[in-house]
């Protein structure tokens, strides 16, 4: 058994079962990828793959658990690798970072700016997708660190730390009726047609659930991951959008007007998750504490000798006043 032919077969799991695919993605051969897999199937006795003819049809019980068990030692083998190289040379190497479009275009920047320019030999990549995604990709050890708000919660291979809290307001054109200067109430913006995040993204379970604390059901007419795009049809007069605050721009959204949220919806808190188990080089532990202050080496050690309940690692946050955007 060797490590290559576990990463084969791991890798033909997560793309879809397609060997073409795979070798593009390992710049190898297809025949190449095939023999092997079939190798270690005859040494193990077992099919891990069935198929019809040449082509792949599904993942056998057996290989489920078997291809569970290679990314664990895949994972462990790039472990081993880390701590060589934060021996060898701190301040070069690798670092993935999987987000949404929000944190990444209006959270992330400075961070990210200050910390290449600390780290100039570390390769640092980011991956954009929904929370579910992002959580998938940390639980599976393809990104180091996820950044987001909702969907972590629903993955226990995940160590998850609170970054900030953020609320939400209401953009609409300066001759909109909404921005005479009242006070905003959920009936109000019932009324309205709204645009605003895809279910899943960017809290948008707070949104749902103040308007369901009232016994009102709005009007969304239009859904999008990125709050750009929210904009750019706010503008169209598609309706009322509801975006994080931090997307809105009064240097750039100089024909909106933003009206504050905050008492129409709880916070919602931004976190930064990695997988149980990893080993965190220097320059990762520098990251965290760029993104989030609070988070400090001695802290997020902390969270992870703790190992506890998502409750017990949310008490250890207790006293820290996490900022607010």
């Amino acid at each position: 058994m060797k490590l290559q032919q576990l990463r084969y077969i791991w890798e033909v799991a997560h793309h879809d079962l397609n060997v073409s695919a795979t070798a593009q993605s390992l710049f190898t051969s297809q025949p190449g990828i095939s023999k092997q897999i079939r190798l270690l199937e005859d040494e193990l006795g077992l099919e891990v793959f069935a198929r019809s003819g040449k082509h792949l049809t599904r993942i056998t019980p057996g290989g489920e658990i078997i291809i569970r068990e290679a990314g664990e030692i895949l994972r462990r083998a790039e472990g081993i690798k880390k701590i060589a190289q934060e021996f060898s040379n701190q301040r070069k190497g690798d670092l993935s970072i999987a987000t949404t479009h929000t944190q990444a275009r209006y959270a992330l920047p400075p961070v990210i700016q200050g910390f290449i320019e600390e780290y100039p030999d570390v390769s640092l990549h980011m991956h954009q997708g929904t929370p579910m995604q992002i959580s998938e990709m940390a639980a599976n050890g393809a990104v180091d660190f996820a950044i987001a708000t909702e969907g972590m919660e629903l993955f226990n291979d995940l160590l998850m730390m609170p970054c900030y809290r953020w609320n939400r307001c209401v953009v609409v054109p300066k001759d909109h009726p909404l921005a005479q200067g009242q006070e905003l109430t959920l009936e109000e913006l019932a009324e309205y047609q709204l645009v605003t995040y895809v279910f899943g993204f960017t809290g948008r379970s707070k949104l749902d659930e103040a308007f369901q604390s009232k016994g009102l059901t709005p009007k969304v007419v239009f859904t999008a991951a990125d709050a750009d795009v929210i904009k750019t049809y706010v503008r169209l007069g598609l309706g009322v959008g509801i975006i994080a605050s931090m997307a809105y721009d009064p240097k750039v959204d100089t024909d909106l007007v933003a009206l504050d949220g905050s008492k129409l919806f709880r916070p919602s808190i931004t976190r930064l998750g990695f997988r149980k188990g990893t080993f965190l080089r220097g320059y990762m532990y520098d990251f965290m504490n760029r993104f989030a202050p609070h988070l400090t080496k001695e802290m997020v050690d902390r969270v992870v000798a703790h190992q506890g309940s998502r409750t017990e690692i949310a008490a250890l946050f207790e006293d820290i006043e996490l900022p607010t955007y």
